[in-house]
């Protein structure tokens, strides 16, 4: 499931776990097929609508007031995330097993790979020098309250500290409903 990470305290280390453990579920669904392959590919799209929402209403707002150029960096990601959120819902309406997804899902892992680099080297490395260990491990503490209650599914449109507040609670209520009922919850 998505939150099997729960040691790591400071937020950059809890993000970059969740970026490998992303890579491997990557790797995990494109090695599978037909319910497998289904499974593999929802708890990867849980797990990534996860994460973004995290960075959008934990680490984003900070790098933008913290790190040097911060807006322009942040800018960069949000665009990203929007179009990873995009594919991710394209994804959702195609049969697992079909070329066509196949070929989707392996341009959405080059892209959220690249995507994960550039967060890990403009942005996290940045919050790193610039914030002390209390102020990193307090946002590793409000990353892991926001993963708690975050949309499991993706909602282009929806990519900043605004949005998801505001949005936010309400999509979760009915991503988690909808997983519930369809037995992912």
């Amino acid at each position: 499931m998505a939150q099997t990470i729960t040691s790591p305290t400071d937020v950059v280390d809890f993000l970059t776990a969740q970026h490998e453990q992303i890579k491997s579920m990557f790797t995990k669904t494109l090695a599978a097929s037909g319910k497998a392959r289904e499974e593999a590919f929802v708890d990867l799209r849980r797990l990534l609508a996860v994460h973004e929402t995290v960075e959008e209403e934990i680490v984003h707002p900070r790098a933008k007031r913290k790190i040097a150029n911060g807006a322009a960096v942040v800018g960069q990601r949000l665009e990203e995330e929007h179009e990873a959120k995009t594919m991710l819902q394209k994804l959702e309406k195609l049969d697992v097993d079909s070329a066509e997804f196949t070929q989707l899902l392996t341009e959405l892992r080059d892209a959220v790979l690249e995507h994960a680099q550039h967060e890990e080297n403009d942005e996290f490395a940045r919050l790193g020098q610039e914030l002390s260990e209390h102020e990193l491990e307090s946002m590793g503490r409000a990353a892991k309250l926001a993963a708690a209650i975050a949309p499991t599914r993706p909602h282009a449109g929806v990519e900043s500290q605004v949005a998801n507040l505001v949005a936010g609670p309400f999509a979760a209520m009915l991503d988690r409903a909808r997983d519930a009922i369809v037995g992912k919850g």
